[in-house]
């Protein structure tokens, strides 16, 4: 395999990934408080330029040309997605840096998606996760309710009333560095690092969601410039290929 045929089957392999990584983002365009990744492609040094020492027998035409692309890690992009009205008084969207804190047992996520119910028993659940998750009050532990105290309002700051009463208080939590977040099922993070969460202050609004920070038309775009890019490295390999076929038939004739 030449070295022109390795570059551009590398380039094919990055352009399917980053189509892949698109794919789920317009997936998601219109799942609730969705974080669209990144994919960060970055240039790949080869053996000579990255550790001369290891390379010393290198060829000194070779030395100045790339080693492909590779893919960095992916990461999610946690801008502020836009606010849709439901009208429901327990669908509630963070405006501002932070997270909603639920819990199942010992297994504690972040959300971003505020569409919360109360179930039989007074016990306010997330919708992600199936259900199984229970919303967590400053002090880590479920929030219950009672269901006879009337419907339950949630302040701006994360208050939960009922019948004028302060009843409980939403643990809002974010991270000093995000990069420890990974996706735990749809809507949800867990926290892959060491550090602790710290507290947060976003804005609550009662009646409202976050949309999905993954914008349609944008994502269309990187599809379309992804398609490309990939059609382009397949003619590529085929150019040189048919280059490769009449250099030997044509070097085997004259000798």
């Amino acid at each position: 395999m030449t070295y022109g045929l390795w570059l551009s089957a590398g380039g094919m392999q990055v352009n399917e990934y980053r189509q892949a990584i698109t794919a789920n983002n317009l997936a998601n365009v219109d799942t609730v408080g969705f974080k669209r990744n990144l994919a960060v492609i970055h240039e790949r040094r080869n053996a000579s330029a990255s550790n001369p020492a290891e390379a010393p027998f290198s060829n000194a035409l070779l030395a100045p040309f790339s080693g492909g692309n590779w893919v960095r890690p992916t990461y999610t992009s946690f801008t502020q997605g836009g606010l849709e009205e439901t009208g429901r008084a327990l669908d509630l969207a963070l405006e501002g840096d932070g997270f909603f804190a639920i819990g199942s047992g010992e297994d504690v996520r972040y959300t971003r998606d505020g569409r919360f119910v109360l179930d039989a028993e007074g016990m306010l659940r997330a919708s992600v996760g199936d259900g199984r998750f229970h919303v967590l009050d400053s002090a880590g532990r479920p929030i219950r309710l009672d269901r006879a105290l009337g419907e339950p309002v949630v302040g701006r700051n994360g208050a939960v009333t009922q019948n004028g009463e302060q009843v409980a208080q939403l643990k809002l939590v974010d991270f000093t560095d995000r990069n420890a977040l990974r996706k735990a099922g749809t809507g949800m993070f867990e926290n892959v690092g060491g550090d602790e969460p710290l507290r947060a202050a976003p804005q609550i609004h009662g009646g409202y969601v976050e949309r999905s920070n993954m914008d349609a038309v944008s994502g269309m775009v990187d599809m379309i410039e992804v398609s490309r890019a990939y059609q382009l490295n397949a003619q590529m390999i085929s150019l040189q290929d048919m280059t490769l076929g009449e250099a030997v038939s044509r070097v085997g004739r004259i000798g």
